[in-house]
């Protein structure tokens, strides 16, 4: 396998062409950047409105969970069936797997606001939806985006579903790798897209820096150091 390996790396018309690395490389982020906007579209809203209202929540929860067990594999499968498309039912498979940790980050970050500062927020005159948007998300906002984070890991990996149902990505490799048993091409594929999900990882948590406000990461790190 090592030898084979090298020799697919080695390789340069690998590197270029419908199907190289830089081609696979973007139809999987695609994939994932779509997957991704849609499910912040429908998860954020909802994980705030639960957690600002406390209303609906054992639904949301229940939900997630079920959600959560359900094989992205049949999904696809299920939905390329229905839709007879292969693009609307990849993206549905990855919506519905990254919905459920968006929705608990948005959800549990707005749940973990002292109410203290939600009392304080109401005394100086801020409504419902002022104190949500100017006080309980920006609080809110490092379980938010870490919510976003585990999302996008997950969607990394399961991309390559894509492939299953005729796409590109990353998972062609996989596919068509084992498909004529040439493990080089099989481990390709899965070192490109172990590497783009920590890459993504980095990026996000250098974006979760920029965007969380400093009083807030302060005063998570006193926290932590007053729990050790």
């Amino acid at each position: 396998m090592i030898p084979e390996t090298f020799a697919w790396f080695g390789d340069a018309a690998n590197w270029s062409g419908p199907g190289g690395v830089p081609t696979r490389l973007a139809e999987h982020v695609g994939y994932v950047a779509l997957a991704l906007a849609v499910a912040f579209v429908i998860a954020v809203p909802v994980g705030l409105l639960v957690g600002h209202t406390g209303r609906g929540a054992v639904l949301l929860v229940g939900t997630g969970n079920i959600v959560r067990a359900l094989p992205t594999l049949g999904v696809v499968t299920l939905f390329f069936l229905l839709l007879a498309d292969s693009t609307p039912a990849a993206l549905v498979g990855l919506v519905v797997l990254a919905v459920p940790p968006i929705m608990a980050g948005a959800y549990a970050g707005v749940q973990a606001v002292d109410p203290h500062v939600t009392d304080a927020a109401s005394g100086v005159g801020m409504r419902g939806m002022q104190r949500l948007w100017q006080v309980e998300v920006p609080i809110a906002l490092p379980l938010l985006l870490g919510g976003v984070r585990n999302a996008v890991l997950q969607l990394v990996a399961t991309a390559a579903v894509a492939a299953y149902v005729g796409l590109g990505g990353l998972g062609r490799y996989l596919m068509d790798g084992l498909a004529i048993l040439d493990y080089g091409e099989v481990v390709a594929g899965a070192v490109f897209t172990a590497a783009l999900a920590v890459v993504l990882d980095l990026l996000l948590a250098g974006l979760q820096r920029v965007l969380v406000p400093r009083g807030v990461r302060l005063a998570e790190l006193a926290t932590s150091k007053g729990s050790t």
